[in-house]
C-alpha cells in the first residue's frame, strides 16, 4: 500500500537526492516536463522513484532517434546534437508546450518548469569528448516570465552507467536549487553537486538569464566554480561572454601568458605581440589556428588563494577584453598543471610567455614541494610534447639587458638547463622597446591611488581612461 502524502512529508528531512526530488513532487505549485537526450531518463527516475510524481511531471521525453530529435527540436548551427544551441531549443519547446497543454487548467499559483539536458556519455566502442548541457526554464513566481539557468559539465567517470547515475543527480539538483536558490546564485552553484562525490564531473560554465536574474553578472558568478570546487579554470571571449574550454580551445594551437594584469600594460601587450611572433615560427602556428589566453591565477607562487575580490578579477578581464584578447581565470599555480589542462582539449603546439623572474622561479627547487619526483617530475610534465617557453628579457642591476641565455641556475640543475636550451625548449623573445621594462605594475598601482597623472602613458589603448572613468584600483581622482 502505497504512503499518504502526510506520511511522505515525515520523510523529507534531510537532502538527499531522494528527498529533495519526493519535497518538490509534493509541492503542486511545481509542474514541468523532463526531457533527456543521450543518458537514460534518470533525472525522471529519480522523481518516480521519490514518490508522488504526479504532482511535478507532466511528461518525459527522450529523443535519441536523429529523425526524431530533429522533428521535434529542429537542427541547430553546425547541426550538434550536444550544444547549448540544442539544450535551448529543448527548453524552448518544452515548455511553451507546458504552458499551452496545462498553463489554464492548473492551480494559478504553479510555478511551471521544463527541464533538458543533451548528453554525450562514454561510447561503447570510442573514446570520445563525455559532456553535457543542462539547462532549466523556470517561473520564479506564478504567471512570471520564465528565467534560465544553463550548465556546461564535463563527466569524469569511467562508465557510461556511472555518468547516467551523475547526470540523474545533477539534473535533480539544478531544478531544486532553481526553485528554492534562485535568490542566491552562490548557493545555487554550491548545492550543484550536493550527494556526489569529488571528481565525478566538472562544471566549466553556468549562464543565468531571464528577467529574475537581469542583475547577476555572469562573468563574476563563474568564478565561484573554481572557488567552489566546480571547475579549475573559466574562459572569456575576446566579447567577455563566458566561453566552454572545449570548445574554445579544440584543435587550437594555445599561447598563453600568466600575470596580474592589474592593470595591463605596455609591457604586457609587448611580451603578448612578441611571443606570438616567435610562436608563429613553429611548424602549423598561424593566426587563423591560434588563440591568445591571458592567464590570471587566483593564487600565489606557494599555491594559497590570494582571495581577490570578484569585482577587481572582472575588472581587469574587462579591459583585456577591451584590448581584444581572450581570458581565463584559474586556481594552477604551476606552469606544468597548466600545461596539462590545456592538453586536455588539443594536441597542437602549446606556448607560454613569461619574465625572466618566472623562469628563475621554475628553476627553484623549493617551489615543487608536494611534488613527489621534485623538480624532475615538474619538468618532465611540463615539456611532454610541443610544449615551449618564450621567455622575454629583463634588465639587470646596470641596466644591461639580459636575456634568457644568462639564466643563472644552481651547479646541480645546470645540465638540465642546457639539456632544455640544446633541445629547443626555451626560446628567447624581443622586447621591442627596452623603457618597457622599467614599467611595473605595482609602481602604477601606486601611482593610481595616489592620483598623480604620470602613469597613463605606460598602459595600453583606452585602458587608463577606463581606469579613471570606472574609478578601478584605487583611483580617487
Amino acid at each position: 500500500m502505497s504512503e499518504t502524502k502526510t506520511q511522505l512529508k515525515k520523510n523529507v528531512s534531510s537532502r538527499t537526492t531522494s528527498n529533495k526530488a519526493l519535497r518538490i513532487n509534493l509541492d503542486e505549485k511545481k509542474y514541468g516536463t523532463i526531457a533527456e537526450i543521450g543518458a537514460g531518463q534518470e533525472v525522471a527516475r529519480h522523481f518516480f522513484l521519490a514518490g508522488a510524481a504526479a504532482g511535478t511531471v507532466a511528461k518525459t521525453i527522450s529523443a535519441y532517434d536523429m529523425q526524431f530529435s530533429d522533428a521535434i527540436y529542429g537542427t541547430q548551427e553546425g547541426g550538434r546534437y550536444v550544444s547549448e544551441h540544442r539544450v535551448k531549443a529543448m527548453l524552448n519547446k518544452e515548455f511553451k508546450l507546458v504552458i499551452d497543454r496545462v498553463g489554464t487548467t492548473r492551480p494559478k499559483s504553479s510555478r511551471f518548469f521544463s527541464y533538458a539536458t543533451t548528453v554525450s556519455a562514454k561510447s561503447y566502442n570510442r573514446n570520445n569528448e563525455c559532456h553535457a548541457w543542462c539547462g532549466i526554464r523556470v517561473q520564479m513566481y506564478p504567471a512570471a516570465e520564465p528565467s534560465d539557468i544553463i550548465i556546461h559539465v564535463r563527466m569524469l567517470d569511467n562508465s557510461a552507467e556511472q555518468q547516467q547515475e551523475c547526470l540523474g543527480i545533477l539534473g535533480v539538483n539544478l531544478i531544486y536549487a532553481a526553485y528554492y536558490y534562485f535568490e542566491n546564485p552562490t548557493k545555487l552553484i554550491d548545492s550543484l553537486t550536493d550527494n556526489l562525490v569529488d571528481d565525478r564531473l566538472e562544471i566549466d560554465s553556468i549562464e543565468f538569464s531571464g528577467p529574475y536574474f537581469e542583475e547577476v553578472d555572469n562573468r563574476a558568478i563563474n568564478l565561484h566554480l573554481i572557488r567552489s570546487w566546480k571547475t579549475r579554470a573559466i574562459m572569456f571571449r575576446q566579447d567577455g561572454s563566458i566561453a566552454v574550454p572545449a570548445e574554445m580551445l579544440y584543435k587550437k594551437n594555445v599561447l598563453t601568458i600568466r600575470g596580474s594584469f592589474r592593470p595591463v600594460t605596455n609591457l604586457n601587450v609587448d611580451m603578448i605581440e612578441q611571443g606570438f611572433k616567435a610562436f608563429s615560427e613553429l611548424h602549423g602556428v598561424d593566426e587563423e589556428n591560434t588563440i591568445v589566453l591571458a592567464e590570471i591565477s587566483l593564487n600565489d607562487a606557494y599555491g594559497k588563494d590570494l582571495g581577490m575580490p570578484k569585482e577587481d578579477l572582472i575588472a581587469r578581464v574587462r579591459l583585456l577584453n577591451s584590448l581584444g584578447y581572450s581570458v581565463m581565470v584559474s586556481d594552477y599555480t604551476r606552469y606544468f598543471s597548466l600545461r596539462a589542462y590545456f592538453r586536455q582539449y588539443t594536441n597542437l603546439q602549446i606556448g607560454i610567455v613569461l619574465g625572466m623572474i618566472n623562469m628563475k622561479q621554475i628553476f627553484d627547487e623549493s617551489k615543487y614541494k608536494g611534488v613527489e619526483g621534485g623538480i624532475l617530475e615538474g619538468f618532465g610534465k611540463l615539456f611532454p610534447d610541443n610544449t615551449r617557453l618564450f621567455i622575454y628579457p629583463e634588465l639587470d642591476d646596470d641596466g644591461n639587458l639580459n636575456d634568457f641565455t644568462n639564466i643563472k641556475v644552481v651547479d646541480n640543475l645546470r645540465y638540465l638547463y642546457r639539456h632544455l636550451l640544446e633541445n629547443h625548449y626555451l626560446f628567447g623573445i624581443e622586447c621591442s622597446d627596452p623603457s618597457l621594462l622599467e614599467i611595473y605594475s605595482r609602481d602604477i598601482l601606486g601611482k593610481i591611488a595616489a592620483g598623480t597623472d604620470d602613469w597613463q602613458d605606460c598602459l595600453p589603448g583606452n585602458t587608463a581612461d577606463r581606469i579613471i572613468r570606472n574609478k578601478l584600483f584605487g583611483y580617487r581622482g
